[in-house]
């Protein structure tokens, strides 16, 4: 008579999630507050991500709406006496005739400051400066008008002023129509500009038109920035033209700028500052891990009863090491779906109080459940080839 060795039962994909919840099914507080490490790791790594992801959308959503072909000149100094140059009046108009632009913008800075009343001491400027501005120079900047009306053919003759966002801010002025005091008279305001992020110097200022600056504050008429905007194929061949166009006896003295490249430098490195939050999350998660392994350890102490009896039925070392593996990645896996959900929610609040897209990467989604399955196969492999490890007999006694 041959006998036949016998042979475990194989355990299916469905036998083995059974053995492995009924753990965290027996202690729901157990596995809320071990899950809950995992879940704050992963929460605070998904939200940093997206968080840094939304403010770089935004940044990339205005530079598509404002444009990346635009370009300023203005004057240096002269390389031989050191002294700061001034760019001739025709200069605006060589700019424009150049091939491939399409628009060109002019402010000057004026000698002048503005106050909210005659009463207030020349030297608190609050920041503010005033400018010389002509009517192209908002179609130009793509710029909108928040309150009231640009400057026009009427107005750029009178004491009127548009301010920029910033500059109305800072003088309390919330509504067109209200008066600041420049260079010993009284403007009127007739409209307060949006913010221009490629242009932020605009924001700050309060810009009078060409002809008054001209007639009413000494302007000597001399432009000191020169916005241009040409088609996007030939922006690297009109910078090269600018100088020449602009000040044609000394172009080493003209600089030009691109007012984009900072919006793109802060848009290409808009994560760099959120290293160390995503490090904070990264501790969390292994604290997290380590809270799962001391719960899978108290486990294995506790069930040492139901371990020897599952021995004694037939069960292999290698079963009992899956089903506490198993319940580990369980435990760990129920945390990281927490921890997602509450970053991508965390990043939905934020995003909408600053008005910006919604943006979480998949990436960091997908980057943030794996390493929660990787925290959840480590932290439960030495509990399970401990209790892998219990002799049946001994495991029944101390049950």
């Amino acid at each position: 008579m041959v006998r036949r060795k016998l042979r475990p039962a194989r355990l299916g994909p469905r036998d083995v999630l059974h053995v492995g919840s009924a753990g965290l099914r027996s202690r729901p507080m157990r596995v809320f507050l071990s899950a809950l490490g995992i879940a704050i790791g992963i929460a605070t790594m998904i939200a940093v991500v997206g968080i840094s992801s939304s403010s770089q959308a935004k940044l990339l959503r205005e530079l598509d709406k404002l444009g990346t072909n635009m370009l300023v000149a203005t004057p240096g100094q002269s390389m031989y006496s050191g002294q700061d140059t001034k760019l001739p009046k025709e200069a605006p108009g060589m700019v424009s005739r150049l091939d491939g632009v399409e628009s060109v913008g002019t402010t000057a800075d004026l000698e002048q400051s503005v106050r909210r009343t005659e009463n207030i001491p020349k030297e608190e400027t609050g920041g503010i400066t005033v400018k010389a501005a002509k009517d192209e120079l908002l179609d130009t900047l793509r710029a909108r008008v928040g309150r009231g009306s640009w400057l026009n053919a009427a107005t750029g003759r009178y004491p009127a002023v548009v301010l920029g966002d910033v500059a109305a801010r800072r003088m309390g002025i919330t509504e067109v129509g209200q008066q600041v005091f420049i260079g010993g008279r009284y403007f009127t305001v007739v409209g307060v500009l949006e913010p221009i992020p490629l242009a932020p110097e605009i924001e700050r200022s309060a810009l009078v038109g060409w002809e008054a600056a001209l007639s009413l504050l000494g302007f000597d008429g001399h432009p000191t920035a020169i916005y241009e905007r040409s088609t996007d194929d030939s922006v690297a061949a009109v910078r090269d033209l600018i100088p020449r166009a602009a000040n044609p006896q000394s172009p080493q003295t003209v600089s030009v700028t691109d007012p984009s490249a900072a919006l793109q430098a802060k848009a290409a490195t808009e994560g760099a500052f959120s290293t160390l939050l995503l490090g904070l999350g990264g501790i969390a998660l292994l604290v997290g891990g380590v809270g799962v392994a001391n719960t899978m350890i108290i486990s294995v102490l506790e069930r040492r009863h139901e371990i020897g009896l599952r021995r004694s039925l037939g069960a292999t070392k290698g079963q009992v090491r899956v089903q506490f593996v198993t319940e580990s990645l369980l435990l760990s896996g129920l945390g990281g779906l927490a921890g997602i959900a509450l970053g991508a929610a965390a990043t939905g609040v934020y995003a909408r109080s600053g008005d910006l897209p919604w943006v979480v990467p998949l990436w960091a989604v997908s980057g943030g459940f794996g390493a929660t399955l990787c925290i959840g196969t480590v932290a439960g492999l030495y509990p399970a080839v401990r209790a892998a490890r219990l002799s049946p007999t001994l495991a029944l006694a101390a049950g």
